[in-house]
């Protein structure tokens, strides 16, 4: 079965012009793991009928306030239905008026540092996001700070940023936790509603430039993320009783 996922990139504010190529690079890829991939920026998407065709639904590089009231609810039935759901760098700073969108992604964005080259460790090497990084993994991206610790709402976190390595001039205003987290899943994904059924969820804070959409290392850490987030079982391309999700292939 092939599994069917929406990149969502609307953005109000900052635009990362990285954007074309992550949705270039994720088709791209999409055969490599059976899932096909429809890109959008029109908040009309977020809608039950749309919704109910994917297996799962990525916030890549999304900023600011890009769903309506309309679309909010639509998307809260889609995550009790059995939705997942997986968060690309600036989703962090997405619908921040929105609980399920916050609860889903972990934590939201707060500020980050300069961009410049830095060290991320890799804490759990069992998930499929990490399985194949480096314990110590040197990339050029920005260390996202967040406004709260997403292991507060269950958030396993597996890759962390090592702060001896890079200068962040702060101030730092809110906690996130320690050590510093930048990627982490949840095996049951925390915005959904008293009796929904819940997906996964998995977020990642790298994603940045243009470049790094080419590098296979973050790739392998990004299809990886994708690939169990849809192993959750909630949706058709994996369960015939599945209530949302690609069951026509």
């Amino acid at each position: 079965m092939v599994a069917r996922i929406l990149l969502y990139s609307a953005t109000k504010g900052y635009r990362h012009d990285s954007i074309p190529a992550s949705i270039e690079a994720l088709k791209g890829k999409g055969a490599s793991i059976n899932v096909e991939f429809d890109a959008t920026e029109d908040e009309t998407w977020f809608r039950d009928d749309k919704l109910a065709q994917y297996d799962a639904v990525i916030f890549l590089n999304s900023c600011g306030d890009v769903l309506d009231d309309e679309g909010i609810a639509a998307f809260q039935r889609y995550l009790d239905n059995g939705g997942n759901f997986v968060g690309i760098h600036c989703a962090a700073a997405t619908c921040e008026n929105a609980p399920c969108v916050g609860k889903s992604l972990g934590a939201y964005f707060d500020y980050h540092p300069p961009l410049q080259e830095s060290i991320v460790e890799v804490i759990d090497k069992s998930h499929p996001s990490t399985a194949h990084l480096p314990s110590q993994w040197r990339v050029l991206d920005e260390m996202y700070n967040f406004k709260s610790d997403p292991r507060a709402v269950g958030a396993k976190v597996i890759i962390t940023a090592d702060e001896s390595s890079y200068d962040d001039p702060g101030p730092r205003k809110f906690d996130h936790g320690s050590p510093h987290p930048i990627a982490w899943y949840q095996e049951r994904g925390a915005g959904i509603q008293s009796g929904g059924t819940a997906g996964r969820s998995f977020f990642t804070g790298l994603g940045h430039s243009i470049e790094i959409w080419s590098d296979e290392t973050f790739l392998s850490h990004v299809l990886g993320g994708i690939t169990w987030t849809l192993e959750s079982g909630t949706t058709k391309a994996f369960n015939p009783s599945g209530k949302v999700g690609n069951g026509g292939n």
